[in-house]
C-alpha cells in the first residue's frame, strides 16, 4: 500500500468561483487515478449534468477543467484515502478548510455527503438535512447533498442537487 500522502488530490480553487464541492477525502480509487470521484459506481458526474450543473457529462479525469465553469473542488482530509469510515479522524483539518474557503470566497459550498457536513458542522449526521442550509453570516450559501458513492445508494436522490443548480443558475 502506498503512503497517503502521495494519494491526496489537490485542491481545485481560485478566488470567487461559483461553487466548490468538498467530500470528505479521496476514494481510494480517485487517490490512485488523481482525479475526483473516479470510481465507476460513483454517481458525482452523471449528477452534476443531470441537475443541470454543467452542460455536458465530464468525466473524472477532465476535473480541472469545471474550474473555467466556476466550479471547484477539495476535501476536508487531503491526506485520508478510503471510505469515509475508513478516514482517521486526525487527518480531517476543519479549521484549514474554513481557511480555504475564507481565502477564496467561493459563492456556493456543497459537501458531498451527510459525514463531510458533519464533520464541518461538529453534529451527527442524522442531525443534517440535505439541502440547503441556514446560512452563517459572512460564509458562503451552503448545500449538503446525498452522497454520490455507490456504498451509499440507499439514500440516494437527485432533487438535493437540483435544488443547488437552481440556486447556481439564479
Amino acid at each position: 500500500m502506498l503512503e497517503p500522502a502521495r494519494h491526496h488530490l489537490p485542491d481545485q480553487l481560485r478566488p470567487n468561483l461559483r461553487l466548490v464541492f468538498v467530500g470528505t477525502a479521496a476514494s481510494t480509487r480517485s487517490a490512485e487515478l488523481g482525479h475526483y470521484y473516479a470510481h465507476p459506481g460513483n454517481r458525482f458526474w452523471r449528477a452534476i449534468h443531470e441537475a443541470g450543473i454543467t452542460p455536458r457529462r465530464y468525466q473524472p479525469g477532465e476535473f480541472a477543467a469545471l474550474i473555467e465553469l466556476g466550479i471547484g473542488f477539495t476535501d476536508l482530509s487531503k491526506s485520508g484515502v478510503g471510505m469515509d469510515h475508513q478516514i482517521a479522524a486526525e487527518t480531517i483539518d476543519v479549521p484549514g478548510f474554513r481557511a480555504k474557503i475564507e481565502t477564496y470566497r467561493p459563492r456556493t459550498i456543497a459537501f458531498t455527503s451527510k459525514k463531510a457536513a458533519s464533520l464541518f458542522y461538529g453534529r451527527p449526521s442524522a442531525a443534517i438535512a440535505l439541502g440547503r442550509q441556514p446560512r452563517e453570516e459572512s460564509w458562503p450559501e451552503i448545500f449538503v447533498l446525498p452522497s454520490p458513492s455507490g456504498a451509499a445508494s440507499g439514500s440516494w436522490t437527485i432533487e438535493p442537487w437540483r435544488e443547488l443548480a437552481r440556486w447556481i443558475a439564479s
